[in-house]
């Protein structure tokens, strides 16, 4: 089924003039009722006390009587009812002045919004929690319409300083290849092939880093202890690290809680940990995987941190490897591999973390993840 859009409608009276036409048609209501009680009842009413009392008048007095005795009612609910009335639309305009003004002020900030003027924001009108609700649900909604427009900008600028060095050698290869200047031979295809393979390498590290940041990184969850993770990543890089000669270590505490986790997602944080600290920690170094369990008033967690004996870094730049394209100077990577274990650890709701003492004191990689505190399905998807 299609769903149509909603037509603006055309001008007519607004949320003030409505909520006083309403109030209006309730005050009128109230008069009528009253004023029909009053004619039904007052006088049968002044009769059976005049009864009850004994009091005998004769036709001509009791005539006089009941006419006074209803100009008097209806003099009395007439001004009675033109006061209240007037009184109950002062307020009533007052009251919808007050109630529609917030309301234009949100109409007016969100069609800011829309026309980009991100930095908008709407304060709070202080008259209750729904209007106060309202104005921080506009504000959060403009906070990250600001900071996708902004990571968006910047991914752009990142992205064509990264593809240019690629497509640059691409095109060159093939200017040579063209005037003859370059064989066609094993080593021109492996350039190309090169090339091409990190130009391919970039846009998929871009797609899943894109994906997790923005929680649509599709995790198939499932049980598993802490210990088969950290045996699976180790295993998995023994042999390479083993090649070059730098010692590979892992321990995990026996209390650690089992997580409810991707374990593939969770075991390539781990590799891109390992290949980090590979990197960058030289011949005779150490690299340990340590897990504990951690100490969290609000529920159980598993702690994995994975350090280096290597070149470490700044400790003002902690959280700045983890940014988009951020690489060291000796790196050779792509610069996302960092950024993409920060953001599956993220959709996990855990946090991954890095320090240093400083260049040369090597460096800690601290990946923190809730453990389930209750019975949960044995699979399932977060992050959608």
């Amino acid at each position: 089924m299609t769903r149509r859009e909603a037509k603006p409608r055309g001008p007519g009276l607004g949320l003030a003039g409505r909520l006083l036409v309403n109030i209006g048609l309730v005050i009128l209501a109230g008069a009528s009722t009253v004023l029909v009680a009053a004619l039904l009842l007052a006088w049968p009413l002044f009769q059976y006390h005049l009864d009850n009392a004994g009091v005998v008048v004769d036709a001509q007095v009791l005539e006089h009587v009941t006419r006074a005795f209803e100009q008097a009612v209806l003099t009395a609910l007439a001004v009675g009812i033109l006061v209240a009335a007037a009184t109950a639309l002062g307020i009533s305009w007052l009251i919808s002045r007050r109630l529609a003004a917030p309301i234009q002020d949100a109409a007016t900030t969100a069609r800011a919004l829309a026309d980009g003027r991100l930095d908008t924001r709407l304060e709070d009108p202080l008259m209750g929690s729904e209007l106060a609700t309202l104005a921080a649900s506009i504000n959060q909604l403009a906070h990250r319409l600001e900071t996708t427009e902004s990571t968006r900008r910047q991914l752009t600028a990142d992205l064509a300083h990264q593809l240019r060095t690629p497509i640059a050698s691409l095109e060159a290869t093939i200017e040579a290849i063209a005037e003859g200047v370059l064989p066609v031979d094993d080593q021109t295809v492996e350039t190309l092939t090169g090339q091409s393979a990190r130009l391919r390498r970039l846009v998929a590290d871009l797609e899943v880093v894109s994906r997790a940041q923005e929680r649509q990184l599709l995790l198939s969850t499932r049980p598993i202890p802490v210990t088969q993770l950290v045996d699976a990543a180790t295993a998995g890089n023994w042999e390479r690290y083993r090649a070059a000669t730098v010692t590979l270590t892992r321990s995990v505490a026996t209390d650690v809680p089992d997580l409810i986790v991707d374990a593939d997602r969770i075991n390539e944080v781990l590799t891109s940990l390992l290949d980090n600290a590979l990197r960058h920690t030289p011949s005779g170094g150490t690299v340990t995987v340590r897990a504990t369990a951690g100490v969290n008033p609000r529920g159980p967690e598993a702690i994995i941190e994975l350090s280096d004996t290597g070149t470490g870094f700044r400790p003002e730049e902690a959280d700045k490897i983890f940014q988009r394209f951020h690489k060291g100077p000796t790196s050779t990577g792509s610069g996302l591999g960092l950024t993409i274990a920060r953001a599956i650890v993220e959709a996990h709701h855990g946090t991954l973390t890095a320090a240093s003492d400083g260049p040369g004191q090597g460096a800690k990689f601290t990946i923190t993840i809730p453990a389930p505190t209750r019975a949960i399905p044995e699979r399932g998807a977060w992050g959608e």
